[in-house]
């Protein structure tokens, strides 16, 4: 079966302890549509308590199991329930893919004074001050836990920076600690260095820290068996580290992990190849530039040229280490990355990458699902958010199920209307499909002499007609204005 991933929350995923159920729940649904791994959202206690969405991770060890930062449970159930849900979607056959969050740790418990320079946020090489003596709260003594799975306490040596110290002005303060002078190499020079995120910024270069995260690696795997990792903010973090990482996982679980890393940088697929190649290809990355070529196509409308819809993108540079997708958490409205696919354009969107055999794709839970939520906008005005399911989202997930499959043969010809045929295979029907974002066309296509005078209908439901597949393998594909159409064999 053709694998296929879905991101199972977005920023403003409903909390009480619920999140974990409603997964469970859905599992038989997942697996008729296809859906063979469910991304979950960070599991571990965030500094936020059951309000976190998991991002700004406190306790790696704190699963939902102890009561720290005011509850027991997390934003998204116990322990338990996270458990219950793992175990359900793996006995079904649906993988079990975990966000990792090793960028940086919130929440310290208690402060420690220690040496730190001033750098300047838009170029952090840039020195505001010459170093002195700072107070922030970078001991994490975990008292909720106590030494419960891990006696490892965090200190500022543990750390590269803060953006926190007592009685100071809010900035970036890089640490100055044992283990090594400034920030760490990062791939990108933007803003002098990356390396700098959020909050408490770990020290990847601490032996003793490297030693820590390898450990919970190997307990995090041993009390879920997840099957995969989605790694965040890997642009702010070392790709020596992530190399060395994935290595002692997949050694210490005997397993081939799948991994895919965070590396958000739209338009510049340069440097996500040099990610991939100084990882040594031991992880996919989610490929942003196509995202972004998404959003942008979906306001240009008729004026964008579709033919370019895959041009500088992950997917056509490496498509077996590209993950796609449409939108996800941090472009959805009201994200500090927004930049959503327009409603009308998402059904084109998610025919390129689920129907077609280049990149793993990955829908997102609104698409699927519907969301409704409210947030301040940049002015700081409150702005309530309808994201409306993706229409006949359903049939393109089946469609990729039961027929992308086989030798894809492209027909992109026209500036407004792609297509293209998969042929099936030995245990496969294969589908033609026609998308536009402009007229109503007739698409012309070979989809093999294998189908000749066989009828096809379409499987999106468009039209009643059905259309005959000449002696030669030939058939005229039709596409309703501004859509997509996907044509089956009948048979």
């Amino acid at each position: 079966m053709n694998p296929t991933m879905i991101q199972f929350f977005h920023w403003y995923s409903d909390g009480n302890s619920q999140l974990y159920d409603q997964i469970k729940n859905s599992t038989s649904y997942l697996k008729e549509l296809g859906i063979s791994a469910v991304w979950f959202p960070p599991a571990y206690k965030g500094a936020g308590g059951g309000y976190s969405v998991g991002y700004d991770p406190y306790d790696l060890y704190d699963l939902g199991e102890f009561d720290q930062k005011g509850t027991v449970a997390t934003k998204y159930g116990t322990k338990e329930q996270y458990l219950n849900c793992c175990k359900t979607l793996q006995e079904n056959g649906i993988s079990v893919i975990v966000d990792i969050v090793l960028n940086h740790k919130a929440g310290g418990d208690e402060k420690e004074k220690f040496h730190a320079v001033k750098v300047n946020p838009e170029n952090r090489q840039e020195n505001l001050s010459e170093p002195f003596e700072i107070e922030s709260y970078t001991q994490f003594t975990f008292p909720g836990r106590g030494e419960k799975y891990s006696n490892f306490k965090w200190t500022f040596q543990c750390f590269s920076g803060v953006d926190f110290a007592e009685g100071q002005e809010e900035g970036i303060y890089q640490i100055i600690n044992d283990h090594g002078e400034g920030w760490e190499e990062m791939i990108s020079d933007e803003k002098g260095n990356y390396d700098y995120l959020m909050y408490n910024n770990i020290d990847q270069r601490n032996p003793f820290v490297r030693e820590e995260l390898n450990n919970w690696g190997k307990w995090y795997h041993d009390q879920i068996h997840f099957d995969g990792v989605r790694i965040d903010a890997v642009k702010h973090q070392s790709p020596e580290f992530y190399k060395e990482w994935l290595y002692t996982l997949r050694a210490n679980t005997g397993k081939n992990i799948f991994a895919v890393g965070e590396y958000w940088a739209p338009g510049e697929v340069h440097l996500l190849e040099e990610y991939i190649a100084t990882t040594e290809g031991s992880m996919s990355l989610f490929d942003s530039s196509l995202q972004q070529n998404f959003h942008v196509a979906s306001l240009a409308g008729a004026e964008y040229d579709l033919r370019e819809i895959f041009d500088e993108t992950l997917t056509q540079a490496n498509p077996l280490l590209s993950v796609t997708l449409v939108d996800n958490h941090d472009t959805q409205p009201l994200q500090e990355l927004e930049a959503p696919v327009e409603k009308w354009f998402k059904p084109l969107a998610y025919a390129l990458i689920l129907l077609r055999k280049d990149g793993y794709p990955c829908v997102f839970y609104p698409d699927l699902f519907g969301a409704h939520y409210t947030d301040k906008d940049k002015e700081g005005n409150d702005q309530e958010i309808f994201l409306d399911k993706v229409e006949k989202i359903e049939e393109l997930l089946k469609a990729r199920k039961l027929f992308a499959y086989g030798d894809q043969r492209d027909y992109f010809e026209d500036a407004n209307c792609l297509g293209w045929v998969r042929e099936g295979d030995s245990g496969h029907h294969g589908c033609a499909v026609v998308l536009s974002n402009k007229d109503a066309y007739n698409k012309p296509m070979e989809i093999g002499a294998q189908y000749a005078e066989q009828t096809f209908y379409d499987f999106m439901g468009w039209f009643a007609d059905k259309i005959t597949i000449d002696e030669n393998g030939w058939g005229n594909f039709p596409v309703p204005a501004g859509n997509v159409s996907v044509w089956i064999p009948e048979a």
